[in-house]
């Protein structure tokens, strides 16, 4: 089976087939493993990584938190992709996502303001969540609209934290 997955502005064409699976037509060893609830445990290439996998709001939105990175992936299977490309519903970039609380925590810092650029992959807010900092980052370049939260609140998974210009919640 074949997957796209979209991280930031890059999209892997993942293949599934059977125990062999290939990230952008190399092959790769992979296993992965679930720990319970959101945790995950991926061997790859014979490294390992413990990920915490969230499901967005969105059908195939993910948050990954692998280490101190949290990364937004979207991923579709060909069948979904194809419908996206014929009936013009594919999701194209007019901007980053809002960022959402991938789970119940407290805002420590908020990093940007309304009016601000900010690139892909720059941190816009740090959540505590689980007794650790998660830095909360745009999947896209934009502009800051608004910001929803201010350090010492206390957020729910799924609020919305910071919005971009042409966005929608």
């Amino acid at each position: 089976m074949r997957y796209y997955v979209t991280i930031g502005e890059r999209t892997f064409v993942v293949d599934l087939d059977g125990a062999r699976a290939s990230v952008d037509g190399v092959e790769v060893r992979a296993d992965l493993r679930d720990a319970g609830g959101a945790l995950q445990h991926l061997l790859l290439n014979g490294r390992s990584w413990p990920i915490v996998a969230t499901p967005g709001s969105e059908a195939g939105a993910w948050t990954l938190h692998v280490g101190d990175n949290a990364l937004r992936a979207d991923v579709v299977d060909e069948r979904t992709r194809a419908i996206r490309e014929m009936t013009g519903t594919d999701t194209a970039r007019r901007g980053p996502r809002p960022v959402r609380a991938p789970m119940p925590g407290l805002v420590l810092r908020v990093e940007v303001e309304p009016g601000q650029t900010v690139q892909a992959g720059q941190g816009v807010v740090i959540v505590e969540a689980m007794k650790m900092e998660n830095e909360l980052k745009a999947d896209g370049g934009g502009v800051v609209s608004r910001v929803l939260v201010a350090p010492g609140q206390a957020v729910e998974k799924g609020t919305i934290l910071i919005e971009f210009a042409g966005t929608g919640s």
